[in-house]
């Protein structure tokens, strides 16, 4: 039995569902008592982001497979704990790299000329033809350079900016890097530099509150925020005083350190934009995801490995 325990459908997961046994409850997640029972007859796990897939939940379901993640942060997955019990987890990663990087740049630019609120004011009657910044000429900076900072770097090659990157785990010869004129540096350098930092890392111990206090003072003064990647790279207070100081020029955050966020401060700055995680969400994302999982899911269920594994596991696990 295939379990789907959040909001991932669509046309490749009706056909998977033709021939072979499929519960979908979006709000299962939420249901504990119900996912367990539920989980116990379960060959397969489709989940998103929400379902806490640990390695009790994996205990309970001796029949598992095959855990397939629609998106690619594996957060919410105990990937390691799957490996040791013989599950193999995948993840679509990559499918959805342009769509992240589309957000992003469209973040900057509604940054860089104060989009959201001309919109506003306009629609109240109001005229205020405010000067902006072009985008053309600025340095931009990319912290993390794997498939959603690459996408970035692509689109922006058309927009006449330098390109600058901090990732500890891409050598400065990448040819990826290179061949879209990405200047590998260290983390401070690239604050010092950059006019727009946008955020590709994932939530891990070492990039936990990373951006704080001290690596806002280090930013160009005037600089704005992008953040497509987790939330909790970034202390909100700090930023929150960062940009009422206006060291900071403004901040756009598709993700935040808690989600869904309760209204605070962030919400009431002029100068911040907020978007509900949905940089990687388009129609042509979503088709591409789960088309990967589910020929991942039919690949497992008969015997045969995965193309998009993430973790250790090894075929003779299963």
């Amino acid at each position: 039995m295939i379990l789907v325990t959040e909001d991932v459908w669509g046309p490749a997961f009706e056909e998977l569902a033709k021939s072979n046994p499929t519960t979908q409850d979006p709000d299962l997640w939420n249901k504990k008592e119900q996912l367990f029972n539920s989980i116990s007859q379960a060959t397969a796990l489709v989940v998103r982001n929400r379902t806490q897939v640990t390695e009790e939940l994996i205990v309970a379901a001796p029949r598992l497979k095959i855990i397939a993640r629609a998106g690619v942060g594996l957060d919410n997955i105990d990937v390691a704990a799957a490996n040791k019990h013989g599950v193999v987890v995948v993840a679509g990663l990559g499918a959805n790299a342009t769509s992240v990087g589309e957000l992003t740049v469209g973040l900057a630019l509604s940054l860089l000329r104060n989009i959201p609120h001309a919109d506003y004011e306009t629609k109240s009657g109001k005229w205020n033809r405010k000067a902006g910044r072009e985008l053309s000429g600025l340095t931009w900076g990319l912290l993390g350079c794997g498939a959603t900072g690459l996408a970035t770097a692509q689109i922006l090659s058309g927009f006449g900016v330098s390109l600058v990157g901090f990732d500890p785990f891409v050598k400065a010869n990448d040819a990826r890097l290179t061949g879209l004129k990405i200047w590998l540096s260290s983390l401070d350098d690239v604050l010092k530099a950059a006019d727009i930092i946008s955020i590709h890392m994932p939530a891990t111990k070492e990039t936990q509150g990373l951006l704080n206090a001290l690596r806002f003072s280090q930013m160009k003064p005037g600089a704005f925020l992008v953040s497509v990647g987790r939330g909790e790279v970034i202390n909100e207070s700090d930023l929150i005083d960062a940009l009422n100081s206006g060291h900071i020029s403004g901040a756009a955050l598709d993700v935040r350190a808690s989600e869904p966020p309760t209204i605070g401060e962030l919400e009431k700055l002029p100068n911040v934009i907020l978007t509900p995680h949905i940089a990687g969400i388009t129609r042509e994302s979503q088709s591409k995801i789960n088309k990967i999982l589910v020929d991942n899911i039919s690949l497992v269920l008969n015997g045969k490995s995965a193309t998009h594994p993430v973790g250790a596991i090894r075929e003779s696990l299963r």
